[in-house]
């Protein structure tokens, strides 16, 4: 890779794509910061975690939910789903004819007004189209023919089991360091600290304990660590009703520093994320030069939406974790699963100490397959 830092492909991409910008570098930080979402969701997709998985999806502080927090991406428990064929396609494809083929709805349902799928082939990711009582309906465009769509409709519950959170700040040119560095770091710290039932606690010792609200006044103490584990590979109702993983996705850019030689923003949300993982220079730098300077013939259709979106006379953005092209997302979802080795070597985990993307992984899916129906009972 010929870029030292991201921050100097963050200037490269500010001359070869954003010239016509007034201010190219803010430009193309903002976009950069889009492709760190990009690459967090589908991860999560190659994981077999996409129909699970909703964007910006409000967040409850545990035992608090007067305060919320929207967060990039929150994995749902499953508890109803089926396919839908759309054929012939009379775009645009709206929630409320999607709705209207899948055939009755349960009481109480509120159909939301989303576009799935517009006339110009741009889809919505985990498009929201109905809430209910315990929780909301998502869609996503699994397969797209020029006559027929087929959309995979999913019941989730409302609390999640794990939260992403993606954090980056720019350099300002004459600076060592983003001002609002600090600022985020906290603000994520403050988020993965409030919304599960299991809390840490730092000892004067320094060691972190774990602190378990398993209802009926009952707490349970540990090792944080250990607690985990136990609230994860086992089936206590309690200990799971309220539990949520937290996952920080970060990036360096001239802030973050190493995953070896950690400053205090990076040590801040390593001490308060379950597991926080590093989106190193390198990765970004060898996804971008793929996906744009370079371009693979794979990721041809991802590179030309993402030119679409950012050219000076673009009408709209068709590349970002919300809305993106269909052949884009095609394209993004196969080049991460058939690429899952490189993928993960884009990476650095920075906590748990010794932990992998594929332990990670495993957790998640751990999780998805418990009896969540059963658990999150009254």
């Amino acid at each position: 890779m010929a870029y030292p830092s991201v921050d100097k492909l963050q200037n490269t991409l500010a001359a070869e794509v954003f010239g016509y910008a007034a201010d190219k570098k803010k430009a193309s930080g903002r976009a950069l910061g889009t492709l760190i979402e990009i690459v967090t969701f589908y991860t999560l997709c190659a994981w077999g975690l996409r129909d699970a998985t909703a964007i910006e999806r409000p967040a409850p502080e545990f035992a608090n939910p007067e305060i919320t927090h929207n967060v990039e991406f929150s994995v749902h428990p499953i508890v109803g789903n089926k396919s839908v064929t759309v054929k012939p396609l009379d775009l645009p494809l709206t929630s409320k004819k999607l709705l209207k083929l899948a055939g009755e709805l349960p009481d109480g349902t509120s159909v939301r007004d989303e576009q799935i799928l517009s006339r110009t082939g741009v889809m919505r990711n985990s498009a929201v189209v109905a809430e209910h009582a315990c929780g909301f309906t998502t869609a996503h465009i699994h397969a797209a023919k020029p006559d027929s769509c087929t959309v995979a409709l999913t019941d989730l519950l409302e609390a999640p089991f794990a939260i992403f959170e993606c954090k980056r700040v720019g350099v300002e040119e004459g600076m060592r360091k983003g001002p609002q560095t600090i600022e985020k770091a906290k603000q994520g710290a403050y988020v993965a600290r409030s919304v599960s039932s299991l809390q840490k606690f730092r000892l004067q010792s320094g060691k972190v304990q774990g602190v378990l609200d398993v209802g009926g006044g009952k707490i349970r103490t540990g090792d944080y660590d250990a607690l985990l584990r136990q609230v994860i590979d086992g089936n206590d109702a309690d200990a799971l009703r309220h539990f949520i993983l937290t996952v920080g996705v970060v990036s360096n850019h001239g802030n973050w520093f190493t995953a070896e030689n950690q400053n205090k923003e990076l040590k801040v949300l390593a001490h308060s994320y379950d597991w926080l993982l590093f989106l190193t220079d390198a990765g970004l730098a060898q996804f971008i030069e793929k996906l744009l300077r370079n371009p693979v013939a794979e990721l041809k259709p991802a590179k030309d939406a993402f030119l679409a979106s950012y050219r000076a006379e673009k009408t709209g953005n068709s590349f970002t974790k919300v809305k993106i092209d269909t052949k884009a997302d095609q394209a993004l979802k196969r080049y991460f699963e058939l690429h899952e080795k490189e993928v993960e070597s884009w990476f650095n985990v920075i906590a748990p100490r010794g932990g992998t993307l594929n332990h990670l992984q495993a957790d998640l899916v751990k999780l998805a397959r418990k009896d969540w129906k059963g658990i999150r009972q009254p």
